[in-house]
């Protein structure tokens, strides 16, 4: 499985932007999904994860009510809908898919797609 991720930016605090990953290989639709991100000299954190079928999402608490995970099966393609965006969400975000719904840490995916910048000025 191959991922790519697309969408960031620069935009002013209280800005949106929409992240995509795009799947490649056929086998999106039975693999757990998440973004990542990892601001310099910060280790890599986990910020929304989704199921399988995208029944089930987890948010970790600094984004909960601001960004949204979504994914299409049919589409091959996750999103992250950010808004609300604060200086403290700048960092490189990744998409990750693994075999485990909902995995909180990274070592749960093994497939990665390259980082997009986000950076949220103040």
């Amino acid at each position: 499985v191959q991922l790519q991720a697309s969408g960031g930016g620069l935009v002013q605090a209280g800005g949106s932007l929409r992240l995509s990953c795009v799947a490649s290989g056929d086998t999106f639709s039975i693999l757990a999904a998440g973004w990542f991100r990892q601001a310099p000299g910060k280790e890599r954190e986990v910020v929304a994860t989704t199921s399988r079928n995208g029944g089930r999402t987890y948010y970790t608490n600094s984004v909960k009510g601001r960004f949204t995970i979504s994914r299409d099966n049919a589409k091959e393609t996750m999103y992250l809908q950010m808004n609300s965006l604060e200086p403290e969400d700048t960092a490189l975000y990744y998409c990750a898919a693994g075999y485990y719904d909902n995995g909180g840490s990274p070592n749960l995916y093994p497939y990665w797609g390259q980082g997009t910048q986000v950076t949220v000025s103040s």
